[in-house]
């Protein structure tokens, strides 16, 4: 396949955040913190650790948190830098290191199809991967890489699809699939969105990573609104797949994934996460064996 210019990276942060209310009343949803980061930060992170470096964050009302988290703060740097503590002032600075960020207002939440379409003017026309801040997958489970090197090997839009139990596929997009030569990569033949358990084509569920060309706007310029009244990237998605000179190809994660757009699925978040870490696990997983001989 041909050379093409640098990937961008886009990431919806419009959302209201409602099944968080009150926490997200003034805060966004993706400024939550997970561990001792927000949300957002991660994502940012898997986008600069598979060598992305531009990266456009699109916003809702009332979301200046997302922009003051990444820009510097040289007050706060100075006061930790005179106070000796080099710890923390790397962690302040890595954040605003991360890449070069940029800022769009979706005006108000028309669905996702709506929110990758904000980003035509600044992707214009790079391959660009749109990453869900819900999904944060395990810095130690590459999947952004793996799919980036898709695109490239196949000229063609990638998603991210991960088996989950039959009885929660009415919770995501289900793909139907046909096996390619690569045991990890299928191509997606169709999509159906948020389907009854009997309906769904597959238990191959579409989780919140995308590599797009960006032939995608011209598609989403035209999508009529689907369902609950909002432009969907799925149905954008099942036009590509339609097409013989286009297709989708399907990238199976079967790593670590953990959803924070639940509130139960969050809490487990910031247990699995932190009981892997050195500085907080040992302690941690001691009480949780000891909280759980309670219950």
């Amino acid at each position: 396949m041909s050379a093409h210019k640098p990937f961008k990276a886009v990431i919806p942060a419009a959302g209201l955040g409602t099944r968080f209310l009150p926490a997200t009343k003034a805060m966004p949803k993706e400024m939550l913190p997970v561990v001792d980061k927000p949300a957002i930060q991660y994502v940012v992170e898997e986008a600069a650790g598979a060598g992305i470096d531009d990266v456009l964050i699109i916003m809702g009302r009332n979301k200046t948190n997302i922009e003051n988290h990444f820009d510097s703060v040289p007050e706060l740097e100075q006061k930790l830098r005179e106070k000796g503590d080099l710890d923390k002032l790397a962690k302040v600075e890595h954040s605003s290191d991360l890449a070069n960020i940029h800022l769009v207002r979706q005006g108000e939440p028309k669905g996702l199809g709506h929110a990758v379409l904000c980003a035509k003017a600044h992707v214009d026309d790079h391959p660009f991967a749109v990453l869900l801040g819900d999904d944060l997958i395990d810095e130690r489970d590459p999947l952004l890489t793996t799919m980036l090197s898709e695109y490239d090997k196949r000229g063609a839009t990638v998603i991210a699809l991960m088996e989950v139990d039959p009885d929660s596929i009415h919770l995501y997009g289900a793909a139907s699939v046909e096996p390619t030569e690569d045991a990890g990569v299928v191509k997606v033949t169709g999509l159906v969105e948020k389907p009854k358990k009997e309906d769904a084509p597959s238990n191959l569920a579409v989780i919140g990573r995308y590599v797009l060309s960006p032939d995608v706007f011209e598609i989403l310029e035209r999508t009529a609104p689907g369902k609950g009244n909002e432009i969907q990237l799925t149905d954008a998605l099942e036009e590509l797949a339609a097409n013989p000179a286009q297709g989708v190809y399907g990238v199976i994660f079967r790593g670590r994934r953990y959803d924070t757009g639940d509130r139960l699925d969050y809490i487990k978040a910031i247990v699995q996460l932190a009981s892997d870490r050195d500085d907080l696990g040992p302690s941690l997983r001691s009480w949780v064996k000891d909280f759980a001989a309670t219950l």
